[in-house]
């Protein structure tokens, strides 16, 4: 069966979205900046595990989930310190804090491990949540495509608003001139995954065909290629952010 094909969905999904889904799975299972292609596929199922791991669910039914110690269920193909970051990041995000990011970064697990995993996870969480909605089973993960991280670190990135390093429209350099799409200032959740720009992209051609193309969010006669109007879409958006305990 052909990745992403839909046919046996009761309900339309646009080619677009198809095309888009395909292309965020052969992204995934490339080499990125700072993990291998093994490493991010590695990354997606983890965020699948931790749906049934017995330690994040004491850890979202405690007072505080950094009383909980443990060891995560499921597959187990990566380092401690990031499974344990896609698993909080997967079913307990809103609690997550600049202290606990603080005490996990060191020489092995940088800023650019912790942004290029929260990319990564923030791309499968969001395909797979359509899928459950739909009533369709998770496409397996890709085969992983050989190669090693080339430890691209974008040499304007400084920590302002946020608790990792981001980058500005004003000091982005060729390399990564394209992920605000020329835009003299951009959102902060988009700037929050500026350190790893192939996150940012991947995040614009998912947003595009899940929400509104990232350019046309603050047109509000936009509505993508949703058939929803655009009240409609914002509704549902700010619900399931509500829901999540998103912070914006």
């Amino acid at each position: 069966m052909t990745a992403f094909d839909y046919q046996d969905c009761p309900y339309p999904v646009s080619g677009l979205k198809q095309q888009a889904h395909r292309e965020a799975w052969q992204k995934i299972a490339q080499p990125g900046n700072w993990w291998t292609g093994s490493e991010r596929i590695a990354i997606v199922q983890a965020t699948r595990d931790a749906a049934t791991c017995p330690l994040c669910s004491a850890r979202k039914e405690a007072l505080s989930p950094y009383g909980i110690d443990g060891r995560h269920s499921g597959h187990i193909e990566l380092p401690d310190v990031a499974l344990d970051a896609a698993h909080r990041i997967t079913t307990d995000p809103s609690r997550l804090t600049g202290a606990w990011l603080q005490s996990i970064i060191d020489a092995s697990f940088t800023f650019g491990h912790y942004v290029e995993l929260l990319g990564v996870a923030v791309a499968a969480i969001s395909i797979d949540t359509l899928h459950r909605a739909l009533g369709l089973p998770l496409t397996p993960p890709p085969d992983p495509i050989p190669g090693a991280p080339d430890g691209y670190l974008p040499a304007g990135a400084t920590i302002d608003v946020a608790w990792v390093p981001m980058l500005t429209p004003q000091t982005l350099t060729e390399r990564e001139g394209d992920i605000f799409l020329g835009a003299p200032a951009t959102a902060n959740v988009i700037r929050a995954l500026s350190l790893v720009p192939d996150a940012v992209r991947l995040l614009h051609s998912l947003a595009a065909v899940h929400y509104v193309p990232t350019d046309l969010v603050r047109d509000f006669s936009s509505t993508g290629e949703l058939s929803l109007s655009r009240p409609q879409i914002e509704l549902v958006a700010s619900r399931t952010s509500a829901l999540n305990d998103c912070f914006y």
